[in-house]
Formats: C-alpha cells, structure tokens, sequence
C-alpha cells in the first residue's frame, strides 16, 4: 500500500534514559510513512546517546541539549527543530516509553482533516486496558453541564470521570470534539504552532500538554478525539493513589503549573479556585514527614503561580528540596 502522499508528518520524542523503550519508540516510527523523526536526549547516561550517535538514517535529527531540559523544554526544542529541519505540515508527539502501535501514523495521515488544529490518539497499556494518564478531557468550566456533574462527583471520590472521557469513547470509533490531552500521541498542525506558538519550556514537567492543548481550543482551535488511531505507553506505574509527591521538588511543577492551568480553564473562575486549591495542598501536608520545608515549597508555588513567574532555576530547587 503506497504512503499517503499528501501529509508531511513529524514525530518528537523527548528522551532520558530509557534506552531500550526509546529503541521501541524510534523503530515503530521509522516503520510509518513520516517524513522525519526528531529525539531530544536529555542527557541520558544509559547509553542511549551513543546508540542513537550509530545511527544512520536520513529521516532522524537527533538534539542534545547541554542540560536536562524537563519533557516541557524538550518539547519545546523538538518542535522548533521539527518545523525548522523538515518543514512539518503535522507533528506528532511522545514520550520515550511510549510508541505508535502498528499503522497508527498511517491511519491518521489517511484521516480527513479539514479544518482540525490538533488530535488526541487512543493511548493503551501494553496490556490493552486504557492508560489513565493519557485519557483526553473536556474542560468542565467551559461546560456548565459538566461542570456541576464533576462537583457533584467530588462528593464521591470521583470528580474526574465527570470531565474525562469514558470507555465507551475508545470503542464508538468517532471523532470527537475535546478541549485537552496529553502529549502521548498528541497530534499538532503547524499552523497551529504558528499561532499559539511553542510549549513553554520553562514549565519543565507536569501539566505543560493540558496547558499547550487548552491555550490551542481557546484560540479558537479544534482538537479532537480519534479512537481509531492507537498508542501504547509502556509506563510502569500511573499517579492514582499517590498521596506523597517525590522527590519533592517534583511537587513544586505539579502546583505551580497546576495555577497556571487553572487560570486558563477557570477564566473568571480563577480567584474561586485559588483558595479551594491552597487548601488542598495544606491539607496534603499531612502526608509528608518535613511539613515545614513541604509548606515552604507550596508558598513558593503559589507566588510563582500566581506572578506567572518561572521561579528559581532546576538546579536550585532540586537542591533544596530534594
């Protein structure tokens, strides 16, 4: 069967040591019709940067920043290389533990576009069950209806089946309109990315693709669901159950980045959601053994947040709140 002809598809991967599954990633897109692939090695130590060194193959630009630039920045630089080197008319990205399924790339390139700015692929398990991480959403303050259905199921523990897809979504096999996903298997037009401009590297990690694909449906973008077009992320553990966020300084990304999402889902609602989100994280302290540096962390997050500042550098907060 001939490649479709008429799409110029770019894959980004974002990598950092994991060799082995980025193996996977590199050889189920090069067995696609793309027109380039794009790895970000984030420094690996695991010999990923010298396998990928003996590499030879024309369709693969390989970047090696000279710091670690978190998945936000690494997708920052994958998509301005993949723009700048192949001349993408789309691009498709995820991380290195995850991989296009047999085809996958094909059947969105054979997929009537028209007027679509971004797409969401089905993101599975090795196993098969759904990847929970990667479940897209509806934003539920842009919805009044899903907006009580999600209060509602606070009151129940389950206040986040009331705006993310369900399963009955994967096996209908239409597209379907959404307002956010993740980065595995996210699908980006490059006209989009001329619009709404790069992801925001300096988010480093944690929200940075609800962020991007939310700034994209509110510029007027459509960003769609697509079942048939299927991802398997090899990850080995999802976040549900997580009271504690480790290494700590992982903690301050989720809650800073966590404002600066709510402040474009939320819209007028922001200074209501504020609060109740404070507490939240107070209320969470209890889970952690050093409460004093944990609260210090969550001031610096909230100023951060709501400055809209990028705060201190990497190295610095891995240092103090290791």
């Amino acid at each position: 069967m001939p490649p479709p002809a008429s799409i110029r598809l770019v894959a980004v991967i974002v990598s950092f040591n994991r060799c082995e599954h980025l193996k996977q990633g590199i050889a189920a897109v090069l067995d696609e019709p793309v027109a380039g692939l794009v790895v970000v090695d984030n420094g690996s130590t695991d010999g990923s940067r010298e396998w990928l060194a003996s590499l030879d193959e024309p369709r693969l630009e390989v970047v090696t920043p000279e710091r670690n630039l978190g998945g936000a920045g690494g997708f920052e630089l994958g998509f301005k290389v993949a723009l700048e080197t192949f001349q993408a008319d789309w691009l498709v990205c995820f991380d290195d533990d995850a991989r296009p399924a047999p085809d996958a790339l094909r059947a969105f390139m054979e997929q009537d576009l028209g007027d679509i700015d971004g797409a969401a692929a089905a993101v599975y398990y090795p196993d098969g069950g759904i990847c929970e991480m990667n479940r897209p959403s509806w934003n539920p303050f842009w919805h009044g209806r899903l907006l009580w259905r999600t209060l509602l199921g606070t009151l129940t523990g389950r206040a986040r089946e009331g705006f993310h897809l369900a399963d009955r979504h994967y096996v209908e096999g239409k597209p379907l309109e959404i307002d956010s996903s993740s980065f595995v298997g996210c699908f980006i037009r490059a006209e989009a990315v001329e619009r709404i401009g790069l992801p925001r590297g300096e988010l480093f990690i944690y929200g940075d693709d609800v962020i991007y694909t939310l700034s994209l449906r509110k510029a007027g973008g459509r960003h769609v669901f697509l079942p048939h077009v299927r991802f398997v992320h090899d990850c080995s553990a999802d976040l549900r159950g997580t009271a504690r966020i480790t290494p700590l300084w992982k903690a301050f990304y989720a809650y800073r980045n966590g404002l600066v999402m709510y402040r474009i889902a939320a819209g007028g609602w922001f200074p209501l959601v504020v609060p109740v989100k404070m507490l939240s994280w107070l209320w969470a302290a209890r889970h952690y053994p050093q409460k004093r540096r944990y609260l210090r962390l969550c001031g610096e997050a909230f100023r951060d947040g709501l400055r809209r500042h990028p705060g201190c550098s990497h190295d610095d907060l891995t240092r103090r709140y290791p």
